[in-house]
């Protein structure tokens, strides 16, 4: 009988006691444990069952759980017979930063004083114990949302003394979403005030703590050991190219497939494939994502589950207010091809302001991008390798087609009516409609203050092309800054259909003014669309059987924000 589907669900404890379905990941407390590393770090995308991992191995070393050997029977780890002696022996500290979201560095230095004291107090039992000083009592009494900075960052290292006092042993830390604070404090702009904090908190927590056993830390990005982890230098780092757990965060096609099979969805897998692979740790391919697996094997329906399970707003900050060099790389990937950058796994979020390579890193580690293949580079960039790089899945690809339709939802009536018009021929609508539309939208594809005047129009028609390609795929096939003839054309329109000539082929070229060699948007306008004459443009669509004179050419002139389009 096919176990019940638990959406949401990441307490190992209730999944197994209610026996709702659980893909089995308990090997790995034993290679974790064997391992012998003090202090692992490991990064995963979202909802790739770090959670519920670590509250696996909470269930499964805390003495709190003592005597609990029945939520492992039947699961790979009950088999070593030497790991059911040491289940429940460990006094576990077990906390989490997911919910550290706030937009100011107060808040969120209150909210992980919240957090740590939350936490504490379930250790509240030795106030009453003789094993302590009075001091230490009184540090105990003193525990409150609003303790010292300092006593925070102290708190986990002191209890670890007094629980290792008390039980006789020594500590295991879990904190799960460790990066949750770092990605919103660079959001908000408190990030260099946070990284003070949180540094102090992990050195006394990880490295100058005497009474740690083990610890794990999860979360999606490796931050900079420049920054937060400057002090630890007994970190093992786990990244999603390490080896190292590659099977133990997110289900293997077996795992998938098995589970088809207990549901009665044996007939979905080579769709189910094509929807949620392409995940890969390490050299494992074929991982999926198990956040969208369970929910298919919930609704048994396609959707964009991963995508749609947050906002992915940094993300969408990055390519959305990229260069046009990130705009360019984005077209190729919703194309279906790949990208060749450097990436570094060390993530410097301060570096994400004025480094294009750093955005891929940040994808990568999300989840976004898979690699295809890497070679180690050398000299000044010794510490990045260059890496070819493939949108992840079909469900990511959706997910950045909606994403970029998105940004035009501010114009998006104008922006249809000026592909009627674009379509239709009608250049007056265009220029109102173009003009409205620049006016309404400019700002969000500004490059920034790297970025010359000259080139934010360009940046803002890189973005606008993907809207093209998005709205117009079922009639055109899109593409830009291809060959044809004697030179590159910008955005060339080939209708699928090339019979009917309600559809006409396009081709677009756009021209910042030069205000050496024209003194007017007229002039720039013209020589674009001489460009296209000269350049032989139209030898592309000719040859695939478009008509000659059902093919429209429009030249777009720019200076700052207006817009000046013509065409013949």
């Amino acid at each position: 009988m096919a176990r019940t589907v638990s959406i949401g669900n990441q307490d190992f404890e209730s999944i197994r006691t209610k026996n709702c379905f659980y893909v089995d990941k308990t090997l790995f407390i034993k290679q974790w444990w064997d391992k012998e590393d003090i202090v692992t770090l490991i990064t995963r995308p979202r909802r790739f069952g770090k959670t519920l991992n670590m509250s696996m191995i909470n269930c499964f070393f805390s003495n709190k759980y003592a005597g609990r050997g029945e939520l492992f029977e039947g699961l790979d780890i009950w088999k070593h017979e030497e790991y059911r002696e040491i289940q429940g022996t460990y006094p576990v500290i077990f906390l989490s930063f997911a919910e550290i979201k706030q937009d100011n560095y107060n808040d969120a230095v209150e909210k992980i004083k919240r957090i740590i004291c939350d936490t504490c107090q379930q250790f509240d039992f030795l106030r009453d114990w003789d094993g302590l000083t009075e001091i230490e009592k009184k540090n105990i009494n003193n525990i409150s949302y609003d303790m010292s900075d300092v006593m925070a960052q102290d708190l986990l290292k002191n209890m670890s003394n007094y629980l290792s006092r008390y039980y006789k042993k020594n500590v295991i830390i879990l904190l799960d979403e460790y990066d949750t604070p770092m990605q919103e404090a660079y959001i908000n702009g408190y990030w260099e005030k946070l990284v003070v904090f949180t540094r102090s908190f992990f050195n006394s927590t990880f490295k100058t703590n005497p009474y740690l056993e083990r610890a794990i830390m999860t979360g999606i990005t490796r931050v900079s050991k420049e920054s937060i982890f400057s002090d630890l230098n007994n970190l093992k780092v786990i990244t999603v190219t390490s080896e190292e757990y590659s099977k133990c965060f997110g289900f293997t096609e077996d795992e998938v497939f098995a589970a088809l099979d207990e549901q009665g969805l044996s007939s979905e897998k080579e769709k189910v494939k094509l929807w949620y692979d392409g995940f890969i740790f390490g050299k494992r391919k074929d991982i999926y994502n198990p956040w969208s697996i369970i929910n298919f094997l919930d609704e048994n329906k396609y959707k964009t589950y991963w995508a749609d399970s947050s906002s992915n707003g940094l993300i969408n900050t990055f390519v959305q207010k990229g260069s046009s060099y990130i705009k360019m790389m984005m077209e190729t990937l919703l194309k279906g091809g790949t990208i060749d950058v450097p990436v570094d796994e060390q993530v410097v979020f301060s570096e994400l302001d004025y480094s294009d390579d750093a955005v891929w890193s940040l994808m990568l580690a999300s989840g976004y991008l898979k690699v295809i293949s890497s070679d180690e580079l050398t000299g000044e960039r010794r510490k990045a390798a260059m890496y070819k790089l493939a949108l992840t899945n079909f469900e990511i690809h959706l997910m950045f087609e909606n994403m970029v339709f998105r940004w035009f939802s501010p114009a998006k009536m104008e922006t249809n009516e000026f592909v009627k018009a674009l379509i239709g021929g009608d250049i007056e609508s265009m220029n109102d409609y173009m003009n409205d539309v620049a006016l309404k939208t400019f700002s969000s594809f500004d490059s920034g203050k790297e970025t010359s005047a000259k080139k934010a129009p360009e940046n803002f028609f890189h973005g606008f092309v993907l809207g093209l390609m998005v709205d117009q795929s079922d009639n055109y096939i899109i593409t830009s800054n291809r060959e044809s003839g004697y030179g590159r054309y910008d955005i060339m329109l080939e209708p699928k259909d090339k019979q009917v000539d309600k559809y006409p082929g396009i081709v677009i070229e756009f021209k910042v003014i030069n205000s050496r060699k024209e003194k007017s948007l007229e002039e720039t306008v013209q020589a674009a669309l001489k460009q296209i004459e000269d350049k032989d443009y139209d030898e592309e669509l000719i040859k695939r059987g478009v008509k000659k004179e059902n093919i429209h050419h429009y030249g777009f002139a720019f200076r700052g924000k207006e817009v000046l389009i013509d065409g013949r």
